[in-house]
């Protein structure tokens, strides 16, 4: 089970998703311990929901803290990569089409 900051990035990130993500696969946020969030932008419409238990065709393995510090606009995620910050594992040009997404977060 996910904990209060994952539950409310989901309830952020699904109007931030819309009904057609642009994404075309599967993309889970795994920030550890606290839980993870999961992107399906195969289904119609798309959906945001907590990760326990689910694959994806991309898993990004991020802290809360630099999550937040992304969604904020203080942290590029290619910079959080760069630094290792972020992990990438699977489809790599899903991650890369996240940038407006996380904008779109920003609100």
């Amino acid at each position: 089970m996910s904990n209060e900051q994952v539950k409310e990035i989901i309830e952020r990130m699904g109007p931030a998703i819309g009904a057609d993500s642009g994404l075309g696969g599967t993309l889970k946020f795994d920030f550890g311990e606290p839980g993870s969030v999961f992107i399906d932008g195969k289904s119609t419409p798309n959906t945001v929901a907590d990760g326990e238990g689910k694959s994806a065709d991309c898993t990004i393995t991020v802290s809360l803290e630099t999550f937040d510090k992304m969604i904020k606009g203080e942290l590029d995620g290619t910079s959080a990569f760069m630094q290792g910050k972020l992990r990438v594992a699977g489809d790599m040009g899903l991650a890369m089409r996240l940038g407006p997404i996380l904008q779109k977060a920003r609100g």
